[in-house]
């Protein structure tokens, strides 16, 4: 789990007719695009960073989705339908100041008596279903796979395969170089890191004292008056660090972060010994066992750390707005089911799979799927849910993945693609990430892309949300852009119910915004494309838009 010049062609005052009900139509003009819009040059505020997902880029010139102008221009006093969003993650803090009004109820279960109430196999699901019990850590799938076959292929060749165990070989050669590499890499980022991290943290303490304060700058940096020749290394140093962040305890927080990070993988991702799945007591081999884990949906941990990420993606959907509390999701009339199945590691297909049909069948409309892996032994499963959802009319929204690159050239799991390019199913929307800076870079240098295999962009830069114990902070990835789009397929969904997914699908395509200036992909500034080839909308999600669509293809 791991940014052109644009102006808009046609912008008019929208005004609603009638704001009692939500059946009046909406007189407004689209905002549309052309190239030639100036560059925001100046930094963004504290508060303008925190919610720049919501701005506009006409009034800001901000790369937002609009949230705001829609509010205040388009949704008004018009009243909505509640819609039930499932979140497949790791987990959500359901008692979270910001959540716990917006969190999914069981309307069949009684809480806490013990009896399967609504009778579907899951006892007191009172807020959704938790298909990992006690689990927080697991392998990466291809560790999985090693451990899977090593006994049975370890230190053979391919002439000794026999012919009918050639793929098998193939993909067990396959996983262990991935493991080999990514152990390896894993081992040295922990060891530079620590490196960096000995010789800044005293260097830090020196300036700041020197300095009188913790949070200084290049300026004061370069202030210093006739420094000793080991204050022109430090200050050399530090210079360095503040090109990576605002300030250098920053710099110092995310190094520790990425230590921790380090050592999880190893003790987890990477472990060969240690069999986490054992204790669920299921066969992952079969699909047909699937009655497992319990209804705690916020984790084991009492911390509640490890279901950062599902409360993180649950807030940007949903937080509940305007109670002057922390944030405002992008959705009103939504309703949170949690379905915790994504563990720090590689998800099993099979708790995809079934969390996939347990949220369709407990009513939810739109499923965020903010996860992903490059290794699938039971796609199938997941390709069958994931009809299952098309076929009972609910919305996918799947994140893009986070390694800079090109879904056009490689698998990325879950996904809706048969392996000649056709799509299995037409509710099914993949989502990469955007940078707040508008300009060349504003595709995130970690989003995933594809002409073919990515649908739309949407941000996923340093977004602030929710996070555990009644807190916020800002965390990024396409994990962070597709509970963007989510929340604005909720709001198509709850003020136009007679649309399809498949045709909401089809408004968050259509109604965006886009450029044809050529943008920076994978963080590589050799590597660019025009924005509106590197995915099949060539747009960005703009919620305003959304809904002016919407109502015209509601009539």
């Amino acid at each position: 789990m791991k940014i052109f010049k644009i102006t808009l062609f046609a912008v008019a005052m929208s005004t609603v007719l009638a704001s009692c009900g939500s059946g009046a139509a909406i007189v407004a003009t689209p905002i549309q695009n052309i190239d030639a819009n100036p560059l925001k040059i100046t930094p963004l505020a504290d508060e303008q960073l925190k919610h720049w997902p919501a701005m506009d880029l006409v009034k800001d010139t901000i790369p937002g989705m609009s949230v705001d102008k829609a509010y205040s221009e388009i949704i008004k006093n018009r009243k909505g339908q509640t819609v039930i969003v499932g979140v497949i993650d790791s987990g959500v803090d359901i008692d979270h100041e910001d959540l716990k009004n917006v969190i999914w109820t069981n309307p069949g279960e009684i809480a806490g008596n013990g009896v399967d109430d609504d009778k579907n196999g899951y006892v007191d699901d009172i807020h959704g279903w938790n298909f990992l019990g006690n689990i927080t850590g697991e392998n990466m799938e291809y560790v999985r796979i090693v451990r899977k076959f090593g006994p049975k292929y370890e230190g053979k060749s391919e002439a000794s395969i026999s012919a009918a165990d050639r793929k098998e070989f193939a993909l067990y050669q396959k996983a262990k170089a991935e493991f080999e590499k990514e152990m390896a890499d894993n081992n040295e980022g922990k060891v530079r890191y620590e490196q960096i991290l000995s010789q800044l943290k005293p260097t830090h303490n020196a300036i700041a004292k020197k300095l009188g304060k913790e949070n200084y700058t290049k300026e004061d940096l370069s202030a210093i008056k006739n420094p000793s020749a080991e204050e022109r290394q430090q200050i050399a140093m530090l210079n360095q660090m503040l090109n990576y962040a605002d300030s250098v305890p920053e710099v110092i927080k995310e190094l520790e972060n990425g230590i921790e990070y380090f050592t999880g993988r190893a003790e987890n991702n990477f472990n060969t010994t240690k069999d986490f799945r054992s204790v669920l007591g299921d066969n992952p081999e079969d699909i047909t066992d699937n009655i497992y884990g319990d209804n705690n949906v916020a984790g084991p941990d009492p911390t509640r750390d490890n279901v950062k990420h599902g409360t993180h993606v649950s807030g940007i959907i949903a937080a509940q707005r305007n109670n002057k509390i922390g944030m405002d999701g992008v959705a009103n009339n939504v309703k949170i089911l949690v379905v915790r199945a994504v563990p720090d590691g590689d998800e099993y297909d099979k708790d995809i799979a079934l969390a996939i049909r347990y949220a369709v069948d407990n009513g939810a409309k739109v499923l965020n799927t903010s996860f992903g892996k490059y290794y699938s032994p039971h796609a199938d499963w997941v390709y069958d849910a994931i009809k299952y959802a098309a076929s009972k009319d609910v919305l996918i929204v799947n994140a893009a993945g986070n390694d800079g690159l090109d879904l056009d050239t490689v698998n990325i799991y879950p996904n809706d693609q048969f392996d000649n390019g056709s799509e299995m199913a037409d509710s099914f929307l993949t989502v990469g990430a955007l940078n707040f800076k508008y300009g060349s870079e504003l595709v995130a240098d970690f989003s995933n892309y594809g002409k073919t295999n990515v649908d739309v962009f949407a941000p996923g830069v340093k977004i602030w949300s929710t996070t555990p114990l009644s807190t916020y902070e800002y965390l990024q990835g396409t994990s962070m852009a597709a509970p963007e789009v989510a929340g604005v397929a909720a709001m198509v969904r709850s003020y136009y119910p007679n649309l399809s997914a498949k045709q909401v699908k089809q408004i968050l395509m259509d109604s965006g915004l886009t450029t044809n200036t050529k943008v920076v992909l994978g963080g590589d500034k050799s590597n660019t494309d025009s924005f509106a080839n590197i995915s099949k909308s060539g747009k960005m999600v703009n919620l305003y838009n959304a809904l002016i669509m919407a109502d015209k293809m509601s009539k």
